[in-house]
């Protein structure tokens, strides 16, 4: 167990987090007390997910010049549990945010670490910034005893997962469902129903998880975001995301007969 008073630390520059030399991502107090006041632009509490702080250092400063920034994906598949994951991505996000948004987007000045919320003020103009989530729908199509994945370009080849998309402005998350697989392989789907969340870090979606029936029409991949769209059963599964993505939750809890 962690002893009382030894709060854990992540360190992050330039938008990543920092692995420590002999792997790992938990700095300690007694690995922290080298750093400088100097050393450190800003500190997040990673207290509303579960214990500990994100200090971000400064570009150039001799701790951050020293450590390697994590692969982000390598990095939230290494958690131990779901609790770690949310920790993980909420840093990661925290860092992509702090480092992108250092600017005043209404009048140009720096910005400045908010005196009590999570969030990024303007002096000047009041302007507040928090950070930012982009709210996505992920959905796993199902057709009698089968369900649909699809190969998108940037996937390893053999590797096909569920239909994802954003949400435009105004749009609730069913249409977004619908929206989408009608954009990205051209059938109709409905009885659309929610699954589950998950914060996903690449770099500030929210993923909404959604179970939907085929409808109607034949599939009809649009060749740029979808290349590839097959029917599957749960025997003959392809290459899938891993474990820890919301996709995968989806595939599984359908193999287990829970899709609803």
């Amino acid at each position: 167990m962690r002893a009382a008073g030894s709060e854990m630390v992540l360190l992050a520059a330039e938008g990543k987090l920092l692995e420590k030399p002999g792997g790992g991502f938990d700095f300690d107090a007694a690995m922290t007390a080298q750093l400088s006041e100097a050393d450190i632009e800003a500190r997040y509490p990673l207290g509303s997910i579960a214990e500990g702080t994100l200090l971000v250092l400064r570009s150039g400063a001799g701790t951050a010049a020293e450590l390697e920034g994590a692969p982000l994906r390598a990095l939230l598949a290494s958690a131990s549990s779901e609790l770690e994951y949310a920790r993980l991505s909420r840093a990661a996000q925290l860092a992509v945010w702090h480092e992108q948004h250092r600017f005043c987007g209404r009048c140009g000045t720096p910005l400045l670490q908010h005196a009590r919320d999570l969030a990024k003020h303007c002096e000047p103009c009041g302007l507040s910034q928090y950070p930012r989530i982009s709210p996505c729908i992920i959905v796993l199509v199902t057709h009698g005893e089968r369900c649909l994945l699809a190969h998108a370009p940037h996937y390893p080849a053999g590797r096909y997962s569920t239909l994802a998309g954003f949400i435009e402005a105004g749009e609730t998350a069913e249409a977004a469902v619908a929206r989408e697989i009608r954009e990205e392989v051209g059938i109709e789907v409905e009885r659309v129903r929610y699954f589950r969340s998950q914060s996903w870090p690449f770099p500030h979606a929210l993923m909404l998880g959604f179970f939907a029936d085929y409808a109607a029409g034949e599939l009809t991949p649009d060749g740029v975001e979808i290349l590839d769209a097959r029917w599957f059963s749960r025997n003959e599964l392809p290459d899938l995301p891993p474990s820890f993505a919301i996709s995968s939750m989806l595939i599984e809890a359908w193999r287990r007969g829970e899709a609803g």
